[in-house]
């Protein structure tokens, strides 16, 4: 069975989260929450954006948040930076920011949704695809022997409805021919859904048809939102889509919170929550180097800062308890509001004084089993199984619902 692709992933918290948050949020706040953020095992984290604080005020001060933070080593610190303005700006923080702009791979893309660049960038999408010709001139001229290809908007808009994945592919074809007749080989297919019209199903089809057409193509970008739910779930499928041949680039925020005032949806357009995703890729058996508790202790920081609750769903529950000393007790009594459920890390004292409706305590032969360090099932033995309680084809019989004659399959 194939294995699953490397997947890098990057923290937007303190900018596609705070870019739509209040402009009001102290400094010592974003520093506060930045720091901890760094302790969790996270290894790219986007500290801001460069833009201009006359559209983006929420990132006005992101100098002082840089001056002030502490960098933690093995961490990649990155910032969004737009133009050469903020290129001017982010080399005074170089280390420890990351600058990366103009790196990388070239390559075209466009938005399939002519009136959100509008909205977004001023610029319409023909304007964007008048650029294709000079990229791959230059790229030619640089002696690039690689290149990326995609679409944002790809999945549907909020304006124009939505878009089938033979589109998308029409748009793709056309930026690989452009390529193809430069001789530069196309190595990177990117994706983006900044109005929530993401589905898995078509990611599962985008890349499986990227790379039936093109397997040349080992790595995928996906920048998903999260209005209607979808994101998660999106990557799944592009992480099962793919193999150990690939790697695949994605990102969440914390809480799952971030916005576009452009697309329509504000605050309600959101990522994928980075704990939420965490989580799911432990339980796939994806090692992850990320500190569980640290993160969720970094969503309730977050919390605290915004005054709301965010969209997360580990930080509300709690992780699956896979260790024995985090199983929950079975006496405990009614667990009601969310602020209980914080039992899960803070202790059985949420929870004193509930109601305890049972007239005597909860045991259970599988709660005896496991006390004495046996597993609560034996999958290849005999408990349950073969104890009296567990239903046997002799039981039909007894009970005359099958003939005595007839015989069990083996």
């Amino acid at each position: 069975m194939a294995g699953f692709p490397k997947i890098v992933f990057t923290e937007e918290v303190m900018r596609e989260g705070m870019q739509i948050e209040s402009a009001a949020i102290p400094v010592e706040d974003k520093v506060e929450l930045l720091n901890a953020l760094s302790q969790t095992g996270l290894k790219n984290i986007v500290a801001g954006s460069f833009v201009s604080p006359k559209y983006t005020p929420q990132m006005k001060k992101i100098e002082e948040v840089l001056i002030n933070f502490k960098p933690q080593p093995g961490v990649n610190y990155l910032a969004m930076i737009p133009n050469q303005r903020g290129m001017e700006r982010a080399k005074e923080f170089s280390p420890p920011l990351t600058l990366q702009r103009g790196k990388g791979l070239p390559r075209t893309s466009c938005h399939q949704c002519d009136v959100f660049t509008r909205r977004n960038y001023n610029k319409s999408q023909m304007k964007e695809m008048a650029g294709w010709t000079t990229t791959i001139a230059d790229a030619k001229a640089s002696g690039a022997t690689e290149a990326g290809i995609g679409t944002n908007a790809t999945f549907g808009s909020n304006f124009l409805g939505d878009f089938s994945v033979d589109l998308t592919m029409k748009f793709l074809t056309k930026q690989h021919e452009l390529w193809d007749a430069a001789g530069i080989k196309v190595t990177q297919v990117s994706v983006g859904d900044p109005m929530g019209w993401v589905h898995p199903s078509k990611v599962e089809e985008i890349f499986t048809r990227v790379k039936k057409m093109w397997p040349d193509v080992v790595d995928f970008r996906a920048h998903l939102h999260n209005a209607r739910g979808m994101a998660i779930t999106a990557t799944y499928a592009a992480i099962k889509t793919l193999d150990e041949r690939d790697t695949l680039h994605v990102e969440g925020t914390l809480g799952g919170i971030g916005g576009c005032p452009y697309c329509g949806c504000g605050q309600a357009t959101g990522m994928m929550p980075t704990e939420d995703f965490m989580h799911m890729l432990e339980g796939m058996g994806i090692e992850t180097g990320v500190n569980l508790d640290k993160l969720i202790e970094c969503v309730w920081l977050l919390e605290r800062i915004l005054g709301r609750q965010t969209w997360g769903h580990v930080s509300r529950a709690g992780p699956r308890p896979m260790e024995k000393a985090r199983l929950f007790d079975a006496n405990a009594p009614f667990v009601e509001t969310l602020e209980q459920a914080k039992h899960f890390m803070l202790g059985p004292k949420l929870y004193e004084g509930g109601i305890s409706p049972w007239a005597e305590p909860i045991v259970s032969p599988y709660l005896e089993r496991m006390q004495k360090g046996l597993p609560a099932f034996e999958l290849n033995g005999n408990w349950p199984w073969n104890e009296a309680f567990f239903p046997k084809v002799e039981d039909l019989r007894a009970a005359g619902v099958i003939d005595g004659s007839k015989k069990v399959a083996a």
